[in-house]
């Protein structure tokens, strides 16, 4: 009695912190559930209060599970013709994607205990999440929905952006393991060090930059262009204003990353036939909707040229990041590693080129959004131009000498941006 009234109640056998399948699989259904919320609420909402008499709620609950699967970039159709539905509305992406790496969080917190994690749980969590996305692609299976799903790449695309992000999450939730692997390159131009954190760095950098840059692109196009007007004739009753509100609203990283995508000098698409960007601005009819009312009339290069100071500035943020690291390095190892971090942005610039652009039918409207490689590699160019001497100069000026007068005027307001881009 003694012995057992000594023992530790909370280690006394390690089967009572265990889970079972099942309750990690209903966990992965309630996280399912708990993302189509997100998406469920203001749509019934806006049923609840604009009830046509065509409309019932299984419709309603067919356009929920079809903007759902969107918000994972799954493919769908529209209408009889079945014309295709691939334009990704992001700010959907965003919150189904941080409420995914909070459950890998969760999960990766709960096993850090037993020194490893067994994955059983994270499969089973996963599988819960797919029977959801399963149970919604058939919902919307019916050819006369609205939004109608294909199987097999809905449910890939579900599966995909489940598995990056519910692993992501768990990385982080175990304290990110492992390190990232060394660029086989000789020390003379790489450093031993550990560069690639500071290349990573660099690149975050970049991106916020980038986005911030678009952002105010995008708010002098708002100001400067007609957005008010078009919502003014499309919008009518209280069910109406709102229902333009979300679906403008849950557009806007797409807007943004269209609008860094014109501050960086190809522009985008805007249809077959049809471009915009500083160099030139060639439109066709275009869907009469508030986002698009921004876009300029036809003209050639004038001042909206611009807008190149967007990306100059964002290179700058990342030559200062890899700058204040680089006191260690040599002036080979600086620009190699600006270089690198050069060239790793078009492949990440392809791909949210790619994820914020797609179709909303065809023909005319069959493209929409930037040119995934046109995005990706002028953000190289961008940065090749800029980073890489901004990068050397940074460097030079953290290991200069004694500073002379000028030098000391200017130094209070050097170390503040640095202090910002950190």
């Amino acid at each position: 009695m003694t012995q057992l009234m000594g023992r530790p109640i909370l280690g006394l056998p390690s089967e009572l912190d265990s889970r079972s399948p099942l309750a990690d699989l209903l966990a992965g259904v309630r996280t399912a559930l708990l993302t189509l919320s997100v998406v469920a609420v203001p749509v019934f909402g806006l049923w609840v209060l604009a009830p046509y008499g065509d409309d019932s709620a299984q419709g309603a609950a067919g356009t929920a599970f079809g903007l759902w699967l969107l918000g994972h970039g799954a493919p769908l159709a529209r209408g009889p013709e079945a014309a295709p539905v691939t334009i990704t509305p992001l700010l959907l992406t965003v919150v189904i994607s941080v409420l995914l790496v909070r459950a890998g969080r969760r999960l990766a917190q709960r096993a850090r205990g037993r020194g490893f994690v067994r994955w059983r749980s994270p499969l089973a969590m996963y599988a819960g999440y797919q029977l959801v996305a399963a149970a919604a692609v058939a919902q919307c299976a019916d050819p006369e929905a609205a939004l109608c799903s294909r199987a097999v790449p809905d449910l890939l695309a579900v599966a995909a952006l489940t598995a990056g992000t519910l692993g992501y999450g768990l990385w982080v939730g175990l304290g990110r393991p492992g390190q990232l692997p060394r660029l086989p390159l000789p020390e003379a131009l790489w450093p031993s060090d550990g560069a690639e954190p500071v290349a990573l760095r660099a690149l975050a950098g970049w991106g916020a930059a980038l986005l911030a840059g678009g952002g105010a692109v995008f708010l002098a196009a708002v100001l400067l262009g007609s957005a008010g007007q078009s919502a003014q004739r499309l919008g009518g009753d209280t069910a109406g204003w709102l229902g333009l509100l979300l679906a403008c609203l849950a557009l806007v990283p797409n807007a943004l990353l269209w609008s860094a995508g014109y501050a960086l000098g190809p522009g985008f698409t805007v249809g077959a036939g049809s471009h915009a960007g500083p160099l030139g601005t060639r439109l066709g009819a275009v869907p009469d909707f508030p986002l698009l009312a921004v876009l300029p009339e036809r003209r050639g290069a004038d001042w909206h040229l611009l807008v190149g100071a967007a990306p100059a500035a964002a290179a700058v943020v990342a030559a200062l990041l890899l700058g204040r690291a680089a006191t260690r390095w040599s002036i080979p190892q600086t620009a190699v590693v600006a270089a690198v971090t050069a060239l790793a942005a078009a492949p990440l610039g392809m791909l949210a080129g790619w994820s914020c652009g797609g179709a909303l039918g065809v023909r005319r409207m069959s493209e929409l959004g930037p040119v995934p490689w046109q995005f990706g590699l002028a953000q190289s160019a961008w940065l090749l131009a800029v980073a890489v001497p901004g990068a050397l100069l940074a460097r030079w000026w953290h290991t200069r000498g004694g500073p002379g007068p000028v030098v000391r005027v200017r130094a209070g307001a050097y170390r503040l941006v640095c202090r910002l881009a950190a």
